[in-house]
């Protein structure tokens, strides 16, 4: 097991990355930072220097999202999309997704699923690749760096988006 921080990376069977992040937040706002455009645009930019100016997100079964990050160093971009497949709110979400511009062959199919437990809400997401070499292809890009920045700023924003007397983190 490979850990980030907080965050803990592991793989399963040949094609799967699983990633595991703890988070001092009710499951509902959890969910929320994953589904609503105008806080996923805060938190998911993966390393620092990145930004998303564009986050689309038609949240129901067999609609899309997309978004597009880019680099404020040199304004590159990248962009990434997928569709839905399964919404069970506030517990799971499964997608496709796909690079604009591929950089591992195929698509993969994300499932996130969120347990709350005491307060505390733990996301375990697992990431299916058409392939080994997709996977290990992932594994090796560095990108536990990018997720766990992500998953240090989705700390932030949630503890930030608390109600107060409720404690830090907790939802309306």
């Amino acid at each position: 097991m490979k850990s980030t921080g907080n965050l803990k990376l592991t793989t399963q069977g040949d094609r799967e990355i699983v990633m595991t992040r703890a988070l001092d937040a009710p499951r509902r706002l959890v969910f929320d930072a994953f589904t609503k455009p105008e806080l996923v645009k805060q938190w998911l930019l993966g390393p620092p220097g990145w930004s998303m100016p564009i986050c689309e997100i038609d949240l129901r079964v067999g609609g899309a999202d997309r978004y597009v990050w880019r680099r404020d160093s040199d304004g590159s971009e990248m962009g990434m999309g997928g569709v839905y497949r399964e919404i069970a709110a506030p517990e799971r979400l499964v997608a496709t997704e796909k690079f604009e511009q591929p950089w591992y062959p195929g698509e993969a199919v994300s499932t996130t699923v969120l347990v709350e437990q005491g307060g505390e809400t733990t996301i375990t997401q697992t990431v299916l690749y058409q392939s080994q070499e997709a996977r290990d292809a992932v594994l090796q890009s560095g990108m536990e760096r990018g997720v766990a920045a992500s998953y240090d700023r989705l700390a932030e924003l949630l503890a930030s988006l608390g109600t107060p007397g409720m404690g830090k983190g907790a939802s309306k």
